[in-house]
């Protein structure tokens, strides 16, 4: 079986494949001083209530933009999975595609498995919206090609900011608004938001469209994908396993890293790369 780790900047998410359907997700508050044995007693307990163990993990695919998180992530797989985890990078796995990227080493991890696994299912051209701590959109070409893309900020840091930057705006949840024109403070800033969210993505993905010159499918991932998905008709599929899926395909075109059970220098807590 494979266990794939999605490392955000918010959560880690970790699944288990079986060669035919994915037995189980489970995550968790993404810090980077947690260390590999406190990961080991949360996601043990999570595999044993599943009805799995940890013999039956063969393989991993890590994938982190928090390259802090990496030494305990790795070690966790090397501790108490023994194998070696194959981590996802620009420039050091086989993608199966094109980065056409200035510096392909600092495209974000998440936003290349994204790309991966959605020209695999849906097939290009397309454009990827993730949102997630950041809202990304992500450009494949028809062959597959990742060609580039936008970051915005994310919707959640977008909340926080006006909350903290304005005396008396209210922190608010995420919700749409039944009228664009709010009649009180939180529903006023409810709708700017959600529709200024909405309006974010069909301006980005028309300019997007517009410069590379012919149509794009559009799908949206990440845990407010259903909910501007209802907003806006640009959104044509939303799939909230596309970054998994990535780091599943991942492992199927690359050969798993040798293993070697030793231990690892106090050094290498520091490693980056």
């Amino acid at each position: 079986m494979l266990l794939a780790i999605d490392a955000g900047n918010t959560n880690v998410v970790f699944a288990v494949h079986d060669g035919s359907e994915w037995r189980g997700r489970w995550r968790i508050a993404t810090r980077a001083d947690r260390t590999s044995d406190e990961y080991a007693v949360w996601l043990l307990a999570l595999l044993a209530h599943a009805g799995l163990k940890p013999a039956e993990i063969t393989r991993c695919a890590l994938g982190t933009v928090v390259p802090a998180a990496l030494y305990n992530l790795r070690r966790l797989v090397r501790d108490w999975f023994n194998c070696e985890p194959l981590v996802a990078r620009g420039d050091s796995v086989d993608w199966g595609f094109e980065i056409r990227m200035d510096r392909p080493k600092e495209v974000g991890a998440d936003r290349l498995l994204n790309a991966l696994a959605a020209h695999h299912h849906y097939t290009g051209p397309l454009i990827v919206i993730d949102f997630g701590t950041a809202t990304t959109f992500d450009v494949v070409g028809e062959g597959g090609a990742y060609v580039g893309g936008v970051i915005a900020p994310g919707i959640n840091l977008s909340i926080e900011a006006l909350h903290r930057a304005a005396a008396r705006l209210p922190r608010i949840g995420i919700g749409r608004p039944q009228a664009v024109i709010g009649r009180d403070t939180v529903p006023a800033m409810q709708s700017g938001i959600f529709w200024g969210y909405v309006g974010l993505v069909e301006g980005l993905v028309s300019r997007i469209r517009a410069e590379h010159g012919g149509p794009l499918k559009v799908i949206a991932t990440g845990g407010l994908a259903p909910l501007f998905a209802e907003g806006t008709t640009v959104i044509q599929h939303t799939d909230p396993d596309i970054t998994l899926e990535g780091l599943r395909l991942l492992a199927g075109r690359n050969p798993p890293p040798i293993f070697h059970k030793t231990t690892l220098p106090e050094a290498l807590k520091n490693e980056t790369e």
